[in-house]
């Protein structure tokens, strides 16, 4: 077995230190970048928490928002469909309400957070030719937020709105 001299040994040792990033204390022939140990480990991983936890959360309120927004049209327009399609005004506002309610379901967002307003442009608004107009209000909460519904954190308010005529044969 070959043995290697003790100033081979040396060399080698002190060469490995510095590809490792491990000076030797009060080792001041090295480089700046040698001397920092490693620290750029620690360093990529606080400031890879630091700027992706808020990148994260910010893409899913973005899309709650974008969800709330299909949500509203959705049971802005089939609410306007199925009210036309009723008999008298009364069914017609409670089918309405239903109907919105359900497509509201459908997208995950509680009925609680919503409001639907219908207006006709005639005082009867089940007679032939008249337009119902219906309108899907939504708060989309914070997402993640503990007590968000005690702390009143919103991320955004929505609306959207359908008309529908009514047709003479039904």
């Amino acid at each position: 077995m070959r043995h290697f001299p003790a100033e081979l040994a040396q060399r080698f040792a002190s060469r490995l230190r510095v590809s490792l990033c491990r000076p030797r204390p009060g080792d001041a022939a090295l480089p700046d970048h040698a001397r920092e140990g490693g620290s750029a480990v620690v360093e990529f991983t606080f400031l890879a928490l630091l700027l992706m936890v808020p990148l994260v959360y910010f893409i899913v309120t973005v899309g709650q928002l974008q969800g709330g927004a299909f949500a509203v049209v959705g049971a802005a327009d089939q609410a306007a469909k199925v009210f036309v399609a009723q008999e008298d005004a009364g069914r017609a506002r409670a089918a309405a309400e239903q109907s919105a309610a359900l497509t509201l379901a459908d997208y995950g967002h509680p009925v609680e957070r919503a409001t639907v307003d219908i207006s006709c442009d005639r005082a009867d608004c089940m007679s032939a030719g008249a337009t119902v107009t219906v309108t899907v209000n939504l708060t989309v909460p914070l997402p993640m937020v503990p007590f968000g519904d005690s702390l009143r954190l919103d991320a955004g308010r929505l609306n959207a709105s359908a008309s529908q005529l009514v047709g003479r044969f039904r």
